[in-house]
């Protein structure tokens, strides 16, 4: 029985690694995705679903609209299926999410989160409407049943990743990048000092306009040496000042990659391979 997961959110990228984190711990799982309430109560009238994770502050139509047209449309057909609704916020003051709970969300989960976090969330939830056995929770939480999605939604969400893995992540590179900031119709030019198949570290010049935590970027890559893959999908990991001075023109920040097009990480390996 193919279990069926609704995941909304405005942010592409949040989406995506969420998306890589279930596929990781239930193999065989249909995540459906929407960027807003509207969009989720049109794909929710083409298809039902085991368990919804919705953020709570959207454009167009929020977590908590949505979840009242959920709740409604439950009663209006036969009153006895509740979909299992997660609420994902950054408010997790007392008040805001006893709130939320009478309002009828089944759970909550606070920004920033870690990817064990979100997976007992899902998992409590898959259990307790008995999608999901005990036997296959239990195996899905061995550490090699993470991989690299789990790596990936802990950097995300504020969970600090292995020494192995900021090790492995990245190797010194000498080149440039164009770094495309999405949401802002900016560009900045960088300078790479790190560069591996799961982020990129560099330096840009401080401005009045930084570039900001969670912001979606497309970075077109620049050197001599190889012909760089084009347009890798990411986010603004981390913002810094350089040096330790409170006037330095030098800013470091880490971009993750979060593009799952395969061709696009054979381009980029072999760009490594070939520095």
């Amino acid at each position: 029985m193919t279990i069926r997961i609704l995941v909304v959110d405005d942010a592409s990228f949040i989406r995506d690694m969420v998306k890589k984190q279930l596929r990781e711990r239930l193999p065989g799982v249909e995540v459906i995705e929407a960027v807003d309430g509207n969009r989720a109560l049109a794909a929710l009238r083409q298809k039902t679903v085991d368990l919804i994770l919705s953020d709570w502050e959207m454009p167009n139509m929020g977590g908590e609209e949505l979840l009242q047209e959920v709740r409604e449309q439950e009663k209006a057909t036969d009153g006895e299926t509740r979909v299992p609704f997660v609420m994902v916020t950054s408010r997790g003051d007392r008040k805001f999410v006893v709130q939320a709970v009478e309002s009828g969300v089944d759970d909550y989960l606070a920004k920033p989160f870690s990817a064990e976090e979100l997976w007992r969330k899902v998992r409590k939830q898959l259990e307790r409407t008995g999608k999901l056995s005990k036997n296959h929770s239990a195996a899905s939480q061995h550490p090699a049943a993470q991989g690299f999605a789990a790596h990936s939604v802990s950097v995300l969400t504020g969970g600090r990743p292995s020494t192995k893995a900021d090790k492995s992540s990245g190797r010194s590179f000498k080149g440039k990048a164009q770094l495309r900031l999405d949401n802002r119709g900016q560009s900045v030019r960088c300078v790479v000092r790190e560069l591996g198949a799961e982020r990129l570290v560099g330096l840009i010049q401080r401005t009045d306009t930084l570039p900001q935590l969670f912001d979606s970027v497309v970075v077109d890559l620049e050197s001599q040496q190889a012909e760089a893959p084009p347009q890798l999908n990411g986010y603004i990991h981390s913002v810094q000042a350089a040096e330790l001075n409170p006037s330095t023109q030098v800013i470091r920040l880490v971009v993750c990659f979060v593009d799952q097009d395969a061709n696009k990480q054979a381009e980029l390996t072999r760009f490594l391979n070939a520095q």
